[in-house]
């Protein structure tokens, strides 16, 4: 396991070997620094946060060779010094499908070991298996629905200039929501769909603005964890808020749904991991 910072280097969007048996080596971290630097970020980070992953195809066999089948929760510190690159986690998920284990304890101490290993810092895994399959809950995020707003917009690219706030009003808190994320694969170009959730409290935040800044995403090229520091860290320097915080919900791919959270405040507790309708 090599980790690197040019995404490139990963399997994506390459013809790729599938592994029938246990291959923890085809891992592939990225590191996070390269691209914080690109977004002004140095030293102490401004935020803390997670990132979710859930994967829906997690598959391995008993001692006895009878497949099982479960769905497996990762939650990633953000402050672990990579990410890895999703086609290359499904591929490692995949190399445990004709694995023996000794029972789903046995695949979580592999999981938590292979994946602290990749990400660089402790990984918490959680494993749903059928038993409890009818205690997964679905839900959307809550707040201020901007996509109500009847707004022209002819930008595709994201624009931090777009940002306001009112600075000579009252101080409010406010939860914004949109479903219009957009952005596209780093290196493959293909389409990443996710809705996003920004809590503050500053000055309030030009919602017509600010929709149009999200909506510029929608031709820009980054990985799930990058778009989010992104936002957050243009509406922290352009609007100035007290408090800020940022959550991305994207859609499956693989198998996979990434889902990273950043906060520069204690809400009380982490986001909740409920999987909404396009999900």
């Amino acid at each position: 396991m090599t980790t690197s910072d040019q995404p490139g280097d990963s399997p994506l969007g390459k013809p790729t070997e599938y592994h029938a048996e246990y291959a923890p080596s085809v891992l592939f971290p990225i590191a996070r620094q390269a691209k914080r630097e690109e977004i002004g970020i140095a030293g102490t980070l401004p935020f803390f946060g997670i990132d979710i992953w859930n994967a829906y195809e997690v598959s391995w066999l008993t001692l006895r060779g009878k497949p099982q089948v479960g769905i497996a929760t990762l939650t990633v510190p953000a402050d672990s010094p990579n990410i890895i690159e999703s086609k290359s986690l499904k591929l490692y998920l995949n190399s445990l499908n004709q694995t023996r284990l000794a029972g789903p304890e046995a695949l979580l101490e592999l999981l938590r070991a292979d994946l602290s290993a990749g990400f660089g810092a402790p990984v918490q895994v959680k494993l749903t298996t059928p038993d409890a399959f009818s205690t997964l809950q679905m839900g959307e995020l809550e707040g201020l629905l901007l996509d109500r707003l009847d707004i022209e917009v002819d930008q595709y690219t994201p624009d931090p200039g777009l940002l306001r706030a009112n600075h000579e009003e009252a101080i409010v808190e406010e939860t914004l929501l949109s479903h219009l994320l957009k952005s596209n694969c780093l290196v493959t170009g293909q389409p990443d769909w996710g809705s996003v959730q920004i809590r503050y409290v500053g000055p309030q935040i030009d919602q017509e603005r600010l929709l149009k800044y999200l909506i510029g995403f929608r031709n820009h090229n980054e990985f799930h964890e990058q778009c989010v520091e992104r936002i957050f860290m243009d509406i922290l320097r352009q609007c100035r808020p007290q408090k800020l915080s940022v959550y991305a919900r994207y859609t499956r791919r693989g198998g996979l749904d990434i889902n990273p959270w950043r906060s520069n405040f204690t809400t009380g507790q982490r986001p909740s991991n409920l999987r909404n309708a396009r999900q």
